[in-house]
């Protein structure tokens, strides 16, 4: 089941930098992400190790590669029978089957319901205690063989969904609006903590790093998840640190958002971001046609092929029409790289993801 590659005129990382740039490069960049058990599954069909990741993206053409430091500290959430304990952000996960295999759930939130003392006592890590010297190694090594790197990933910031994870999101939503000295100093202690991973990372390979990623999903398939004017006041300044610290190093920032979102681009761009991330196609004010016209002179774009549309339920011919209409909307003028909206999920058929980047080859041309 081997894909043709093309391997046009660009590195990775020249193709991935002229696509931020909101240029067009030898052919549209791709990227990748998926679940565990659909991930073995494709690794299977080509021939691969479920170990082999490397080996995966080698295989789909995929120009990003994604690096972090690792945490090294001691242990600061205690383990729980059958439970995973997250040991940077103390959420805590259990097993939920299902007929594709299944998934780690999010449950037990340490401080849903916790009074000021709890959430002030609540553990961050120090910024001290991650492996830079193995993620500057890989920085390197991933530089060196032309692909883009990034830093950061669509769960950096995510102020939203990572307090939620430890505090409930009715906790998290009203605490929030509420503007919740306890909570807010709980979420600035946290993006202290990877804005000095950051700074760190930055600090010792800047001139090998292509970008920057952070996320927060702010919209519901129909609608903004919290109004624009709580965003302008408790999330916008927090983001702008993070938009700051990159642009103090020349580099361009990404920003995921799930959802109907787009009623925020417009203050993502006054905020110096550069490229938007998930971009789900059903979702309102979020079609790909949509995108182009209103943002497309000032937005880079990441995403866009729905991971709960034919890619999942269609068939391979359904999943390469999705693709060459999306780009045929999306490459005039450059400014868009490839990729699925989220994770690829368990339900997806080998045999499409390997259609989707197949189709991306060989309709993502523009040389």
């Amino acid at each position: 089941m081997k894909i043709e590659l093309y391997r046009g005129s660009m590195t990775s990382r020249e193709r991935v930098l002229c696509a931020l740039n909101r240029q067009e490069p030898d052919r549209v960049p791709v990227d990748y992400s998926s679940n565990p058990a659909v991930h073995g599954r494709l690794a299977q069909s080509l021939g691969l190790s479920l170990e082999d990741y490397e080996g995966v993206l080698k295989a789909l053409g995929v120009d990003i590669r994604t690096v972090s430091a690792g945490y090294k500290g001691p242990r600061l959430f205690e383990e729980r029978p059958d439970r995973r304990v997250d040991p940077v952000y103390g959420h805590v996960m259990r097993w939920a089957p299902n007929a594709d295999g299944g998934y780690w759930d999010f449950c037990d939130f340490p401080l849903e319901g916790a009074e000021p003392e709890k959430i002030a006592a609540f553990p961050v890590p120090n910024p001290d205690d991650f492996d830079y010297d193995r993620a500057v190694a890989d920085i390197e090594r991933h530089y060196e063989n032309g692909y883009a790197v990034n830093i950061g990933d669509a769960g950096c910031a995510d102020i939203i969904n990572a307090t939620g994870r430890v505090m409930g999101m009715e906790d998290t939503l009203v605490n929030l609006m509420m503007e919740d000295e306890a909570t807010l100093a709980y979420i600035d202690r946290r993006l202290d903590m990877e804005l000095g991973i950051w700074e760190r990372l930055l600090a010792r390979a800047a001139d090998k790093i292509t970008f920057v990623w952070m996320g927060e999903d702010l919209g519901t398939q129909r609608a903004p998840m919290i109004s624009l004017e709580l965003y302008r006041k408790v999330l916008r300044p927090r983001h702008q640190r993070y938009i700051d610290l990159a642009r103090a190093y020349d580099k361009p920032v990404m920003v995921h958002s799930c959802g109907s979102s787009s009623w925020v681009y417009e203050d993502f761009i006054e905020m110096g971001v550069s490229a938007v991330d998930t971009l789900q196609p059903e979702a309102a004010q979020m079609e790909p046609a949509y995108l182009k016209k209103t943002y497309g002179d000032r937005l880079a774009f990441h995403g866009c092929i729905s991971t709960a549309g034919p890619l999942a339920y269609g068939t391979e011919a359904e999943v390469e029409e999705t693709v060459r209409a999306t780009l045929e909307t999306m490459m005039p003028g450059g400014g868009y790289l490839l990729a699925p909206t989220h994770a690829i999920q368990d339900n997806t058929p080998v045999e499409n993801i390997l259609a989707m980047y197949r189709t991306a080859h060989q309709a993502g041309r523009y040389q």
